[in-house]
C-alpha cells in the first residue's frame, strides 16, 4: 500500500482531449496554486516541456518516442490545445511552477510486451499506435460503457460523455467528484498488468517528490481518471513496478500533429469523435451553443460552395432545432448529435448524404500543428520538407492529386523523390497510374515500380502529409542520413534475401527507379552471380525481361541515372541464353506446375522479337522443340505454336497441320483440349478464321467418346469461353459452311451480324482517357 498522505495530494482526474477537463483543471490550478505539477507523460520527455509550451508551437502536436537500437518503431503522445496535460504545462510555465512527467519512459512503453501486438495492428493507421496513452476509462467501452450509456437513454458512450461531462457548466469540486465516481465505477474494467505497473511507477515518482520535502497539499497530480482513482484509494501495489519491462534504447522529440489524427474514426484509441468541434467549444469557454452555431455557419458555406441551396435562415433554423433537441433530451447544451440531426432536417431536407459528406470536415477539422523552430529536425525531415517546398508538393493533411510529365529533368527528379519515399516506406504519396483518374478513368493495374515505372512517360500521384510521414522519417534515420542512403540500405537488405535471379533483377529495377547507384552495382553483380546457378525458367525470364528493358531504354531520361549500362547487355545475353536452355524441362508437368513457365514463354518471345542483342534463333529453336514434343505439357506446346505463328515462323497451313495432328487422338481428349487452350490463349483468330482448323475441331469434338467428354469439358470451356463477339462470329460462319444446321438459320444470322458494341465502347472510352498528345508517346 502507498502512504496515507497520498490522499492529501491535489489529485485531478481527467479524460485525455477533453475541453471541460481542461477548463475545470485551469480553475483548479488557479484556486489551489500548487508549487509543483506532476503530469502523466513519459518521464524521459520532460526536456520537451519548454518546446510544448513555446509560443511558436501551435497544437496539435505530439511527443514522439522512437527506438534507436536499429529497429524502426515508435509511439505517439498527441496534444490538442484543449488537452488537459498541455493546459497544465502552460499554466505552470505562466506561473513559474516546475513540471515533472511521472509516467514510464518511452523505452519502457515501446518494450511493453502486452501492448506490442496491439500497436503492430495499428501500425498501418498512420503510426498512431499510442495504446499506452489510451486512458483507462476508454477500455472495455463495448461492454460496461455502452451499457452505462444505454441505461441513461443515450445511443453511444460518446453521446453519454458529452452530455454528462462536457456540456454541463461544472464547478471544479463537482466535476472532480463526478469524474472520481465514474473512474471508481469503471477502473477495473479491462485493467491489465501494465496498468498496475504504471500505477506503481507513478506512485513511486510522486513519493520521490514528497520525500524531497514537498507538502502533499502543494503537489498537483494530473493524470487519467482511473490512475487518479487508484492513487486516491491507495489501491496500488508498489511491487507491481517490477512487472514493467526493461526499457529499450529510445529517444524523444516533438512533431506536428493534425485534427484528423486526433479523431477516434482514424483509429486513435484515446481520440474523440469531433476534434475541431471540441476546439471551438474550448475556445468559447466550453459554450457548446456557440460551438454548434459556428459549425452550422461554416457548414452553410460548404453547401453554398458546392452548389447546394442554403441560406442564413436555414442556419438559424438548424441552430434553433439543435437547441430544442438538446432540451427535449434533457441535455444542458446541444451536442454533436443534435447538430447533425438538425442539419439533416433543415439544410439536408431529410437527406443525410450531403450532411455526412461535408459536415464532418467542419467538426473533425483539417488543421496541422506547428512545432517551434528550435526543435531540430533530423536530416531526413529536413530533406523531405526542403524537397516538398522546392517541388511545390502538397503539405497538408488532405489528399491532393497532381501529375508528372517525365520528359524533363525537373519532373524526373520529383518522381525519383516520390519513389524513394515509397521504397523507404514513408507514407506520403500514392501512385494512381499513368492515366489520370480524375475524369473517371479506369483504376490502374500497372505496377508502381519495376519495368512499368521505367517505361512510362507520365505519372499521376495523390499526396497527403500526415503525422505518420514525420514519424517514418524519424524512424528511418537508423538506415541513413538521406533518403538515398535509406533506399540504398533497404535495397541492399532486400538483395541479401533475394534467392533467385528474378528477385535480384527486381531490386535492380527499383535501384534504377530511385537512382541509387550503389544498389544498382550491387544488384547487377547479384544478378550475374545468381544467373550462373539459377535453373528456374520463370526467374530467368523475369530477369531477362528487366535487363532487356534496361538495355533498350538508353535514351530515357530516367535511364541517365542508371549505372553499369555496359554490363547490362552482357548480362542480358547470358541470362536469356540460359533461359532458352531451360524451356523444355520447365514445360513438363501438369497445368499448375507449368503456369509460371507459360508466362516465361511469352516473355522470351517478346525479348527475341524486340531485342537485337539476343540470339532470336535460340528461342525459335526452343519453341519448335515444344511444338513437336509430346513429353511436355500440351498447353505449353499449343502456346509455342501460337507464338511461332504470330512471329511468321510458321504459316496457316503449318498451323492447321499441327492442330489437326494434335486433335486426332480422341481417346485422350484432355491433352488435345489443353493444346487448343494454349493456342487460343495466344491468338484466338488463328482458329476461328481458319476453316481447316474449324473442321479439325468439329471432327475432334464429335469423336470424343460420351463418357470422356466431361473430362475434357473444363479445358474446352476455358479455351472457347474467352472468345469475343468477333471470334464467335467467325467460328459460327465456318461451322455453318462445314455443315448446315436446319432451323437455326435465323439465330445464326443474329450472331453473325452482331456488332462488337462493347469493344467500340471501350475504344471510345480509351480515347476519352487521353488527356493530351503526351499519352500517345
Amino acid at each position: 500500500m502507498i502512504p496515507a498522505e497520498f490522499q492529501r495530494l491535489r489529485l485531478f482526474p481527467l479524460r485525455h482531449h477533453s475541453p471541460r477537463s481542461s477548463q475545470v483543471l485551469r480553475a483548479h490550478l488557479d484556486a489551489t496554486r500548487p508549487k509543483i505539477v506532476l503530469i502523466e507523460a513519459p518521464e524521459d520527455a520532460e526536456g520537451l516541456i519548454s518546446i510544448l509550451t513555446d509560443r511558436e508551437t501551435e497544437p496539435p502536436v505530439a511527443i514522439l518516442g522512437y527506438r534507436t537500437d536499429g529497429t524502426p518503431r515508435s509511439m505517439l503522445w498527441p496534444f490538442a490545445a484543449y488537452s488537459p496535460e498541455l493546459v497544465a504545462m502552460k499554466w505552470a510555465a505562466g506561473h513559474g511552477v516546475p513540471v515533472k512527467f511521472i509516467d514510464v519512459a518511452c523505452g519502457v512503453a515501446l518494450a511493453s510486451g502486452g501492448e506490442e501486438e496491439e500497436r503492430e495492428q495499428n501500425h498501418d493507421q498512420d503510426h498512431d499506435h499510442d495504446q499506452d496513452h489510451v486512458d483507462d476509462n476508454e477500455r472495455g467501452r463495448g461492454s460496461v460503457y455502452e451499457a452505462m450509456a444505454e441505461a441513461r437513454g443515450f445511443r453511444s458512450f460518446e453521446e453519454f460523455w458529452e452530455a454528462s461531462f462536457e456540456a454541463p457548466a461544472y464547478e471544479e469540486p463537482a466535476f472532480r467528484m463526478a469524474l472520481h465516481a465514474f473512474a471508481d465505477l469503471t477502473r477495473e474494467v479491462g485493467r491489465r498488468t501494465a496498468d498496475a505497473g504504471r500505477d506503481a511507477f507513478m506512485a513511486r515518482k510522486i513519493g520521490e517528490v514528497l520525500a524531497g520535502g514537498m507538502a502533499p497539499e502543494d503537489v498537483a497530480v494530473v493524470c487519467g481518471a482511473a490512475h487518479t482513482a487508484a492513487l486516491f484509494a491507495r489501491d496500488v501495489d508498489p511491487a507491481a513496478a517490477a512487472t514493467l519491462p526493461a526499457p529499450l534504447r529510445a529517444a524523444v522529440t516533438v512533431i506536428p500533429y493534425s485534427y484528423p489524427r486526433l479523431a477516434r474514426q482514424t483509429g486513435y484509441g484515446a481520440g474523440n469523435r469531433a476534434p475541431m468541434y471540441y476546439q471551438r467549444a474550448h475556445d468559447a469557454g466550453c459554450d457548446f451553443r456557440r460551438a454548434s452555431l459556428e459549425v452550422l455557419v461554416e457548414f452553410t458555406e460548404h453547401l453554398r460552395l458546392r452548389g447546394f441551396t442554403a441560406s442564413l435562415a436555414d442556419t438559424i433554423e438548424a441552430y434553433r432545432l439543435a437547441c430544442a433537441l438538446g432540451q427535449l433530451r434533457g441535455k444542458a447544451e446541444p451536442g454533436l448529435d443534435e447538430v447533425r440531426e438538425a442539419t439533416i432536417a433543415t439544410m439536408g431536407r431529410g437527406d443525410a448524404g450531403p450532411v455526412d459528406g461535408f459536415l464532418w470536415a467542419s467538426v473533425i477539422g483539417r488543421n496541422v500543428g506547428k512545432v517551434a523552430s528550435r526543435v531540430g529536425r533530423n536530416s531526413l525531415q529536413e530533406e523531405f520538407w526542403t524537397e516538398v517546398a522546392a517541388r511545390r508538393l502538397p503539405r497538408t493533411d488532405s489528399a491532393e492529386r497532381f501529375d508528372l510529365k517525365l520528359n524533363n529533368e525537373v519532373e524526373i527528379q520529383t518522381s525519383i523523390f516520390l519513389h524513394r519515399l515509397r521504397v523507404a516506406h514513408v507514407p506520403y504519396a500514392g501512385f494512381l497510374g499513368q492515366k489520370s483518374q480524375a475524369a473517371g478513368g479506369k483504376p490502374t493495374n500497372e505496377g508502381v515500380g519495376g519495368v512499368d515505372a521505367l517505361m512510362r512517360a507520365r505519372e499521376h500521384w495523390e499526396a497527403q502529409w500526415t503525422p505518420a510521414t514525420d514519424v517514418a522519417l524519424v524512424e528511418s534515420i537508423v538506415h541513413g542520413n538521406s533518403l538515398r542512403q535509406v533506399c540504398e540500405r533497404l535495397l541492399s537488405e532486400r538483395l541479401r534475401t533475394a534467392e533467385t535471379t528474378g528477385a535480384a533483377a527486381d531490386v535492380l529495377l527499383e535501384a534504377v527507379v530511385t537512382s541509387c547507384p550503389e544498389a544498382q552495382s550491387e544488384a547487377l553483380a547479384a544478378c550475374d552471380m545468381r544467373a550462373a546457378a539459377d535453373d528456374d525458367l520463370a526467374s530467368l525470364a523475369r530477369a531477362a525481361h528487366a535487363l532487356s528493358h534496361l538495355a533498350g531504354s538508353g535514351k530515357s531520361l530516367r535511364m541517365q541515372h542508371a549505372q553499369g549500362a555496359a554490363l547490362i547487355g552482357e548480362l542480358l545475353v547470358k541470362t536469356y541464353d540460359r533461359a532458352t536452355l531451360r524451356v523444355h524441362d520447365a514445360c513438363r508437368g501438369d497445368a499448375d506446375a507449368v503456369g509460371p513457365a507459360k508466362a516465361a514463354l511469352r516473355i522470351l518471345h517478346e525479348i527475341a522479337a524486340g531485342q537485337p542483342l539476343v540470339d532470336k534463333q535460340s528461342w525459335l529453336s526452343a519453341a519448335r522443340d515444344l511444338v513437336g514434343s509430346y513429353a511436355v505439357n500440351a498447353e505449353c506446346a499449343g502456346m509455342a505454336s501460337g507464338l511461332l505463328y504470330l512471329a511468321g515462323e510458321i504459316d496457316g497451313d503449318a498451323v492447321s497441320g499441327i492442330v489437326s495432328q494434335r486433335l486426332t487422338d480422341t481417346s485422350a481428349p484432355e491433352a488435345a483440349a489443353a493444346f487448343l487452350a494454349g493456342l487460343l490463349e495466344v491468338n484466338s483468330l488463328i482458329l476461328v478464321k481458319n476453316r481447316p482448323l474449324v473442321q479439325a475441331l468439329d471432327a475432334f469434338l464429335q469423336g470424343i467418346p460420351a463418357d470422356r467428354f466431361k473430362d475434357a469439358l473444363p479445358t474446352l470451356r476455358r479455351a472457347l469461353g474467352a472468345l469475343g463477339a468477333t471470334e464467335r462470329r467467325y467460328l459460327v460462319e465456318n461451322v455453318f459452311a462445314l455443315r448446315p444446321l436446319a432451323g437455326h438459320e435465323r439465330e445464326a444470322a443474329r450472331i453473325i451480324t452482331e456488332t462488337d458494341r462493347e469493344k467500340i465502347k471501350d475504344a471510345v472510352k480509351d480515347l476519352g482517357d487521353l488527356d493530351d498528345l503526351d499519352d500517345l508517346l
